[in-house]
């Protein structure tokens, strides 16, 4: 029998030919990223989440601006991911989490607290808010100082007075029942209406 490879290339088709090349440049190319991975020397470990915050002690909500789903970095974890992601996270003294002229109570809830509490204190990745009865002092407290055992990052220095105040009055008028937030995007009630194909795919009840 006559090997497959001591065949002269005239007696091999076209199309087999092209196959031959284009696995042999695909080959190429695969060997060449490899090469390239392991040459760079710049792979670092991968992480679950949960590792994160048992190695740093701190909530996702410190370093990622959606705490439940992780997604953009906060400044915070921004610079934690360039410090090569050291086991204490970078403190930013002074920094505000707004600008020190916004004081307007549902802006700051906006920028601060809807990721997880919801655009209407209704509750995402964190409690509902709304009509909880939660008195004014702990609603300060909890911000100043978060839940850490519930994963609430703590606040403190990153609001002005004025801030503070504003969004501490807001979240209490949210918790007892005085301030309601409208659904921005409500949608109409759908319209369903049944049209039967035939007899034997009739609408119900028809």
């Amino acid at each position: 029998p006559v090997s497959f490879w001591c065949l002269p290339m005239k007696m091999l088709s076209p199309g087999l030919i092209r196959l031959g090349q284009t696995l042999i440049i695909l080959g190429l190319f695969l060997i060449g990223f490899l090469i390239l991975v392991l040459a760079s020397g710049n792979v670092h470990p991968a992480y679950a989440l949960p590792e994160y915050t048992n190695r740093t002690g701190e909530s996702c909500g410190t370093c990622h601006v959606n705490a439940g789903g992780g997604g953009p970095r906060t400044l915070r974890g921004l610079l934690w991911a360039a410090q090569g992601r050291p086991d204490e996270i970078p403190e930013l003294p002074g920094m505000l989490i707004a600008p020190a002229e916004i004081t307007d109570g549902l802006e700051l809830y906006d920028i601060a607290c809807a990721g997880c509490h919801g655009n209407r204190g209704q509750g995402l990745f964190a409690i509902h808010l709304a009509e909880t009865g939660v008195s004014r002092p702990a609603v300060r407290s909890f911000i100043v100082r978060g839940i850490p055992l519930s994963g609430m990052p703590a606040f403190e220095g990153q609001f002005t007075e004025d801030q503070l105040e504003s969004l501490v009055d807001f979240v209490t008028g949210l918790t007892n029942g005085e301030i309601t937030i409208e659904e921005k995007y409500a949608l109409p009630p759908a319209k369903l209406e049944c049209i039967p194909i035939s007899e034997e795919f009739a609408c119900p009840g028809k």
